[in-house]
Order: structure tokens, then C-alpha cells, then sequence
């Protein structure tokens, strides 16, 4: 028999079949079909109760349907670990192989022992994933892996606490500590512009690039309305870009500025082409910017060569009350344990993670570093009234920054456990 015939006689079997189900000749009443629809309802509510009741559901999966369901993990592949999904677990020995507050990479305002804080156990805690392990962040393999390379962070201050963690982490493998240094002379606590520090028993230089917004911020022009004191140029995205071509990794981040008091607020709107938008939405505004950075992405990086990744949204823990209404985070000594008290997922992680899939759509080598769920649970992590020594007594708390060391070396680690999963630069061992 060939395999036609086969597939004919099938059909044929299928047909009668279907006949038969529909013309069985036996007739229900309404009463029948009423039992049949109550033993219906009665089956489906025992097996619910049974589920919620008898078995609870875990606090963790009450969390992925009712708060962040858009960034937990979406494939239920058992080969596939998604690092940002788990919880934290307390950990000795975790301190005891991280750098310390004198690594001379630190700014001041991020390192919260030496500015008074004597509670540490907020640097005891390692992330654990839900499923798998994290590998060990290895300072030499990774440098190696990176040997006359270039390694590129780009965004606001949130990116230059990641940054700076990154380049104690990775001082860890190298000997000789003064043969890192900054290719320009610049001193650590520079704060405009850019910085190059050089590892050079690898020739690899970690930059870090100040690009609140990614795209340009600029005058208005001159046909503008007065009250139009400055502009946000959606389509056109700042001059660093052209730096970074060539480079080899290349971690952006964004959203953080993306507000109300940093935008509109403050008499500055967005401007596409040469027409300045007076009433676009700042979320509209920062969607229509990715799309931008998008484009750049597609046209100027090679998927055998650069390596995206685009941070999501680190959150915030102040409480009563905002940044500048004498909100703070100091009595907080531990991560949170109750699942109800976590944020809904921000807005903007949807708009990165729908951009990020369109980059991955042509192929681009490009990664969601999703560092919100497990960040979200870090209320003890911030800076708060620790602030670096001539902060004025009644500066605001730091609720947004992290104490180095601490969370943001959560999300270095996740960072190289990508690149490893990504084949980074295997080859060139």
C-alpha cells in the first residue's frame, strides 16, 4: 500500500466516524442535558478546589498570573532556564568570594559601609534561579574571553552602578591591580560624558557612556512655542553611537528618566523631524525612542560579532513617599518575603522586551537582561541615608541606586551566564 492510499483510507475512517457521532439516533431531553451541564459545573469546581484548597499554589505562581506576568518566563522547555526567575537565598560564603568596598573603581555614594552602614547581611544573599544554577562568575575567563575586545555600557546612572560593579568583579582576575586604568586620565568620580578603563594584560576596555535618554537631548528650534525650553529628539539617536560599532558587548539601559518631572515638567518635548510635539505622552515618547535604537541595532551590529543586551526597569523602594517627599528605605535590613507587596511590572520592561524581540527577529544577537522580578524583592539593597560624606543632612534618601557590593553584581552575573549561553566569542579561546 502506498502512502496515498493510506492517508485516503484514513480519511475515509475519519468521515465515517465523524457521521456516526452526529447521527448517533438517541435524543436528549432538556432535563438530561441540565444533570449533564451541573455534573459539568460540579467536576470543574472540585477540581479547582482541589488545586487552590487542598494543594495551594505557590506564592511564586500567584506572582506570575496577578504582577510581572509579562516578564517571567515564558517557556516551559526543561532545557531552558530563564536566570531571572527564582529567589534569594541566604548565604555566608557568598561574601566571603566577592571584592570589597576598597576597590578603587567605587564611587562614594555606593559604598554605604563606609559611609555608616553596619548592617552587611544585605551582601550575603545570592540569587538562586528556579530550576538550574547560575554558573560562577569567573573574572579570568571572561576577561580571556574578551582579550583585545571592547565591553560597552550605555545609559543613565543605573547603568554606571552596573558598570561599576562590573569592573570590581572583573579586577577579581587580574593580579597586578594597577595595570587597570583609565585610558584618559580621568579620575572614577568623572560623571559627565564617558569613561574608558583599560585592563591591559587583556588590552579590553570597559566603558561606560552617560546617555540618559539614548537619543538626543537638544534646543528646541526656532519656530518652537516659548514654552518649549528643550527637546527630545525620538529620531535621532546620540553621537556616542558611532563609538560603539566595533565593540564586542554592549549593555544599554533606559526608562529611568523616561518621567513626567524629567520631561514635560521641565519644559522639554519631543521632537520628531523637524516638528515638536506638544501633547505626546512621555510612554509614547520613550516607545517611539526604542524604536529608534532598534533600527541602529539592526543596521550597524554583526549577530557573529556584537552581543545586546537592553537592562529592564531596576525598581525603587521608597516608601511614604516619593524620592523628594521624605521617602526612604533605611529601616529595611532583608529582602521582602511578602509576594502582595511587589509592583506591577513596569510599563516600560513591555515596550523593551517587545523591542528586543523585534532586533532578535533579524537575527541580531541581542538579550532582555530581565534583572526586575528578582530586584523587586531587594528593598535592603539601597544606599538610603548612607550617603557619601558631605551629602547635606537633609538630602533625600537613595532608594534607587544599589550599594556596591550588592544587587547589581546579581545582574553582572546573569550578564556573563548569557554570554556563555550565547557562545561568547568561543572561538577566540
Amino acid at each position: 500500500m502506498d502512502l496515498q492510499t493510506h492517508h485516503q483510507q484514513q480519511n475515509t475512517t475519519k468521515n465515517k466516524n465523524t457521521k456516526l457521532l452526529f447521527y448517533f439516533p438517541i435524543k436528549f431531553s432538556n432535563k438530561d442535558i441540565s444533570h449533564a451541564l451541573l455534573f459539568l459545573f460540579l467536576l470543574l469546581s472540585s477540581i479547582l478546589f482541589y488545586n487552590i484548597i487542598i494543594t495551594p499554589l505557590d506564592p511564586q505562581s500567584l506572582i506570575s498570573i496577578a504582577f510581572l506576568s509579562k516578564i517571567l518566563p515564558k517557556n516551559s522547555s526543561k532545557t531552558y532556564c530563564d536566570y531571572s526567575y527564582g529567589k534569594w537565598i541566604f548565604d555566608e560564603s557568598y561574601f566571603l568570594d566577592q571584592y570589597n568596598e576598597n576597590c578603587p573603581f567605587l564611587d562614594p555614594g555606593f559604598r554605604c559601609r563606609k559611609s555608616g552602614r553596619t548592617d552587611l547581611n544585605y551582601q550575603k544573599w545570592r540569587w538562586q534561579p528556579q530550576g538550574c544554577d547560575l554558573p560562577r562568575f569567573n573574572a579570568k575567563d571572561f576577561l580571556e574571553r574578551s582579550r583585545n575586545g571592547r565591553i560597552v555600557f550605555a545609559g543613565d546612572s543605573i547603568g554606571r552602578n552596573q558598570w561599576e560593579s562590573m569592573l570590581c568583579m572583573l579586577a577579581q582576575g587580574v593580579t597586578n591591580i594597577s595595570t587597570i586604568y583609565e585610558e584618559f586620565g580621568n579620575p572614577i568620580t568623572k560623571h559627565r560624558g564617558y569613561l574608558c578603563m583599560k585592563f591591559h594584560d587583556y588590552n579590553v576596555s570597559v566603558e561606560y557612556y552617560r546617555v540618559p535618554f539614548l537619543v538626543v537631548v537638544d534646543r528646541p528650534p526656532a519656530n518652537a512655542s516659548k514654552q518649549v525650553r528643550g527637546v527630545i529628539r525620538l529620531d535621532k539617536l546620540h553621537w556616542y553611537f558611532t563609538k560603539w560599532v566595533d565593540a564586542d558587548v554592549i549593555i544599554f539601559n533606559a526608562g529611568h528618566w523616561w518621567n513626567q518631572d524629567k520631561t514635560v515638567h521641565m519644559g522639554i518635548h519631543f521632537q520628531e523631524g523637524t516638528t515638536v510635539n506638544m501633547t505626546m505622552n512621555v510612554v509614547e515618547a520613550f516607545r517611539r525612542s526604542l524604536n529608534t535604537l532598534a533600527s541602529w541595532v539592526i543596521q550597524n551590529t554583526k549577530p557573529e560579532k556584537t552581543h545586546v543586551f537592553f537592562l529592564s526597569f531596576s525598581p525603587v523602594h521608597y516608601r511614604d513617599g516619593a524620592w523628594n517627599e521624605g521617602g526612604h528605605c533605611h529601616t529595611n535590613t532583608a529582602p521582602e518575603t511578602d509576594y502582595t507587596k511587589l509592583e506591577k511590572e513596569p510599563i516600560n520592561n513591555i515596550f523593551i522586551s517587545e523591542v528586543v524581540e523585534q532586533m532578535q527577529n533579524t537575527r541580531r544577537n541581542v538579550t532582555f537582561l530581565n534583572i526586575t522580578y528578582l530586584s523587586e524583592f531587594r528593598k535592603d539593597g539601597h544606599p538610603s541615608e548612607y550617603r557619601e560624606s558631605g551629602t547635606p543632612a537633609d538630602a533625600p534618601q537613595d532608594c534607587s541606586h544599589w550599594c556596591l557590593p550588592g544587587v547589581p553584581d546579581t545582574w553582572n552575573e546573569l550578564l556573563y551566564a548569557y554570554l556563555l549561553l550565547n557562545g561568547y566569542r568561543t572561538k577566540l579561546k
